[in-house]
């Protein structure tokens, strides 16, 4: 009766307002939930971006040379080798019947790992600045393509 009328039950006025503040605030609280993780996700921009890593192309005259990385890593050429941005490697190379050869790569901070770092300062993004320079994802490793020429041993 009270409902068909359109009044509120007596003593329940006080209920409603309550229940309704705490709906508001449950909202609210979904924003500021929601928010968080979104703002989260803009640290470490070139990380995500970019990634901690970079493929080199790595190849040798003969083919078919063994290739040990810094990292312990073994390939065979020719081959994509993956490997961290943040630190130089040296890349061991081996065959039967050839002299031993080696090539480093080496980090530089790049145009798109500087972008990522602006952008992480533009959006006070300290974090995520120091996620990158620590992950590595502002660097670019240099040569991207290696090409050894083995010489081969005197018999």
């Amino acid at each position: 009766m009270w409902r068909a009328a359109g009044k509120a039950r007596p003593g329940t006025a006080g209920r409603d307002k309550a229940a309704k503040q705490e709906k508001n605030i449950m909202n609210g609280t979904t924003a500021i939930v929601a928010v968080i993780p979104a703002a989260g996700a803009l640290q470490g921009c070139a990380t995500i971006t970019r990634g901690s890593t970079q493929e080199i192309a790595v190849d040798s005259t003969p083919q078919g040379a063994q290739v040990q990385t810094t990292g312990g890593a073994s390939y065979t050429t020719p081959a994509a080798v993956k490997l961290k941005r943040n630190i130089s490697h040296k890349l061991d190379f081996t065959a039967p019947g050839y002299k031993p050869a080696s090539a480093v790569v080496t980090p530089s901070i790049s145009g798109g790992g500087a972008a990522g770092m602006a952008g992480n300062i533009l959006l006070g993004g300290i974090i995520g600045g120091a996620i990158d320079a620590g992950s590595g994802a502002m660097y670019d490793l240099a040569p991207t393509r290696v090409h050894v020429v083995m010489t081969k041993m005197e018999e």
